[in-house]
Formats: C-alpha cells, structure tokens, sequence
C-alpha cells in the first residue's frame, strides 16, 4: 500500500478502533465491515478535518476489498449510512449546524473518491445537488459556516457535478446569483465568496490569475 495508515488521520480514534481501521485498510475481509463503516461516518459527523480525509480512506477500503475478494459490501454499507443520514438532514441541521456542514462535507468527499468504472457513483448525484441547493437557500446564505462549506465543495466537484447533470447545476447557480443580487442581509464575505464561485463557474470552473489574486488577497484580508 502506498500510504501508510498515519497519512489517514485516524490518530484521533480510540485504540481499538485505530486497530479496526488499520486493518480495514489492508485485509478488509478479516473485519466487521458494517462497524468500520460506522466508526467512519460517526467520526466524519463530529470532526469536520476528519470528514475531508474520509472519502480516502473509504476509496482505499472499498479498493482493497475489489481485489482480495471481488465484493463490495463495504460499499454497500456506506451508501446505506450515506443515506440514512441524508433522510434526517433537515433535522441534523435543525439541531447541529456543525454536523450538518461535516455531513455536507463527507458526502461530497465520497463523491470525489469513490468512481465506478471512473465515474462518479449515480446514487449519489442528486442527494449531493439536493445538499448543496439547501446551502443556497436563504436562510442558509445568512450563515457564513454554510456559505463558506458550498463554495468550497463546487471548487472541489463542481465540475463533476455538472458533467453528472447540469441543469440542475443551472438551478444552484440560479438561486446564488438570486441569493448575491436580491438578498439583504448578507455580510460582505459572504458576497465575496459568492462573487467569487459565480465567476469560478463563468471561466468554466478555471479563476483567472487576475481573479485569483483579487479574491484570495480580500479573502487574506
């Protein structure tokens, strides 16, 4: 293996787990692979540092299991967490916004890894849109934790995205051009970030060096 399981960030598990996943890693079959998958996403729901390394470590788990067995139960048992998960959204944002930003960021990061045939998996394609439309809505757009977890997750797969269906892509950027035009209210790093993703996609997810410079300048300051 090309990583050693230090890169994964799982440092921060108990030791029992830290073995679990260790061994996940590397000999996936000898392990309860629905308590990995659990151990995973609990762990992407509360450590928002963590629910950006996740999709590697699912994508090295998911592609060790392929080749010692021909199975994917693993990823079976993640696409039904990802889901469960999905169902109560509206509730987990409602009662923690922290985990509803790490939820947003886990799910996107499963999108970026995990490839069937190199594509994006299709199971996911809509409940990820259906995130990233709620982070467009308004209430949303007054909260800059929200703002800042959308922007950052169209940089990372936005174009996928839009290759994977891009009229609803149309729609998100309908609602963020309303949202930066016709919303008051909004602070103005939200409308720096929003300006910002606006043009991202106009350049055809490229930010000119001009752009570039005059945004992440304001963003330093």
């Amino acid at each position: 293996m090309e990583n050693s399981t230090d890169d994964y960030k799982i440092q921060s598990f108990d030791p029992d787990s830290q073995i679990l996943l260790k061994t996940a890693l590397k000999d996936p079959s000898s392990v309860n692979l629905e308590k990995v998958c659990s151990i995973i996403v609990d762990q992407s729901l509360k450590d928002v540092v963590f629910s950006k390394e996740a999709g590697r470590i699912c994508y090295t788990i998911v592609q060790a299991e392929a080749k010692q067995t021909g199975g994917n139960i693993f990823r079976k048992h993640l696409l039904n967490r990802l889901q469960q998960e999905f169902n109560k959204r509206e509730e987990t944002r409602t009662s923690s916004l922290q985990e509803w930003v790490c939820y947003v960021t886990f799910i996107c990061n499963i999108f970026d890894y995990l490839k069937v045939n190199n594509m994006p998996m299709v199971a996911l394609v809509h409940p990820v849109y259906d995130c990233l439309m709620r982070l467009a809505h308004p209430d949303a757009l007054t909260n800059e934790e929200e703002v800042d977890c959308l922007v950052l997750q169209l940089h990372r797969i936005g174009e996928q995205l839009e290759k994977a269906n891009g009229q609803r892509m149309d729609e998100l950027f309908f609602l963020l051009r309303d949202g930066f035009l016709l919303q008051e209210g909004l602070t103005s790093m939200t409308r720096l970030l929003l300006l910002e993703i606006l043009e991202f996609r106009a350049g055809g997810w490229v930010l000119s060096s001009t752009a570039h410079k005059y945004y992440y300048s304001e963003l330093a300051d």
